[in-house]
């Protein structure tokens, strides 16, 4: 069982930037592909990023190509979103997810874990 729980959300205007962290309570987190999805009021949840287990590849989708960066630190098993150049639209509940070495993916069944997300609102 790995526990996540994400951090680092909050209030910020547009073109403002935000590091999302998602701590896990396991050691063996250093196995686990990571995503990162969010959901905004009244649509569907929506995939981020994701990184393999190691940190070898990783996967955006173009709402956030070029503004967003996943990272991991594997010895603190803590996985990263910076989120450069905010907009309005980034506005959601972001949520980190984990599996166990299986490639990273866009599908939010794919993954087993989710930790409980953390709100991000951008203000124009």
């Amino acid at each position: 069982q790995v526990q996540l729980v994400e951090s680092g959300g909050g209030r910020v205007q547009a073109g403002g930037s935000l590091r999302l962290s998602c701590a896990a309570s396991e050691r063996t987190f250093s196995n686990c592909d990571v995503g990162w999805f969010r959901q905004a009021p009244g649509k569907e949840r929506e995939f981020v990023a994701a990184m393999t287990w190691n940190g070898d590849t990783a996967g955006y989708a173009d709402s956030v190509k070029g503004r967003f960066t996943i990272s991991r630190d594997n010895v603190k098993t803590t996985v990263y979103l910076q989120m450069n150049s905010l907009k309005p639209e980034d506005t959601a509940v972001y949520y980190c997810a984990a599996r166990f070495l299986r490639g990273w993916s866009r599908l939010g069944s794919d993954y087993r874990y989710w930790g409980q997300g953390t709100q991000v609102t951008v203000s124009s």
